[in-house]
């Protein structure tokens, strides 16, 4: 091959590629496929137009645009009336499949959304589900008697775990940290209180007792991971004192209070669950000095993810228990 031969194929131009190639394909709007579909069924684009409530000029128009997007004459309109082009037919099949797969993913949602609105899943510590969330949910079911409302009970610690797996749909916990990055909402104020049986040394102390003593004695407690058990040892911490000592662990508020009750040793409780014990002197209230029991409520939910139907509902409901009373604020 001679070099002015090589020369000239190098310098020949690309072809230029058609008009209709570089053209690229557009997605059809939902409704221009149904206006296609119903000139099939129909024969006619004006039959078409009423049935979708349009002027003819409009599914005219409609029709031209979809047949430039796809690059395809999809329909022949004569005097007679329309009729779809064989590649309008194979688009048209395409396209009444694609609208019944919508059809069925409408009705699936609206399944899933009557579903929603008609059952609510709560998870809550074992505090917040005995002492507040009864008041909460009558509230909620006097102004949806319909609703069904289903509880898991648990430590503050689990959770989370059971919002952000789907099986609850809001949760309410107690406990000052969560494993989980959660998007959260307070719903009230709790205090834990140091009792003791009438009978201990404690419920003779003429002075508060000092943060110190409370975390040397070993106490009657809830287990680790509940909402108590961080909150006592977040408020010792914060003391600069050691973590609660355990003399038991029990795995609920009310075997923790009859264990009190009966002189198995002092622990420290919500005053919503010792309140009554209190006042009748089953139990004594101590002071303690230089420690802060004071603890959020909390509403949790996975973050991203939107409050919506009963479970927002039954968060606002706690909410207003609290300003108007019904729930305790400090």
């Amino acid at each position: 091959m001679s070099r002015s031969y090589a020369s000239a194929v190098t310098e020949r131009p690309a072809p230029v590629p058609s008009r209709t190639a570089a053209l690229p394909l557009r997605t059809p709007d939902l409704e221009s496929l149904r206006l296609l579909l119903l000139v099939a069924d129909l024969g006619s684009l004006g039959r078409a137009a009423e049935r979708l409530r349009i002027s003819q000029p409009s599914a005219s128009r409609r029709l031209s645009t979809l047949e430039r997007g796809l690059g395809l004459v999809l329909v022949d309109r004569t005097r007679r009336g329309s009729r779809l082009t064989l590649a309008g037919q194979v688009v048209a099949g395409h396209a009444r499949r694609v609208l019944d797969e919508l059809d069925e993913l409408l009705a699936g949602a609206e399944r899933l959304r009557a579903r929603r609105e008609a059952e609510l899943r709560v998870a809550a510590s074992l505090t917040i589900a005995e002492y507040l969330l009864p008041v909460w949910i009558s509230e909620l079911r006097g102004r949806r008697p319909e609703l069904y409302i289903g509880l898991q009970v648990t430590n503050s610690e689990h959770v989370p775990e059971l919002v952000e797996s789907g099986e609850a749909d809001v949760g309410f916990i107690e406990g000052p940290h969560l494993a989980r990055v959660m998007s959260t909402r307070q719903v009230a104020e709790d205090r834990l209180v140091v009792v003791a049986d009438p009978g201990h040394p404690w419920a003779r102390l003429r002075e508060p007792l000092s943060a110190r003593e409370l975390s040397r004695t070993p106490l009657v407690l809830r287990e680790s991971g509940s909402g108590t058990r961080q909150t006592l040892d977040r408020a010792l911490h914060l003391a600069d004192c050691d973590r609660a000592r355990p003399l038991v662990e029990l795995g609920s508020t009310a075997a923790v209070r009859g264990a009190v009750i009966a002189g198995t040793g002092p622990s420290v409780l919500s005053e919503l669950a010792v309140r009554g014990d209190i006042a009748e002197g089953r139990l004594v209230a101590v002071d303690v000095a230089g420690v802060d029991l004071t603890r959020e409520l909390r509403a949790v939910w996975p973050t991203g993810r939107r409050l919506v139907g009963p479970a927002a509902e039954l968060v606002a409901v706690a909410r207003e228990a609290t300003t108007d009373g019904r729930t305790p604020r400090r």
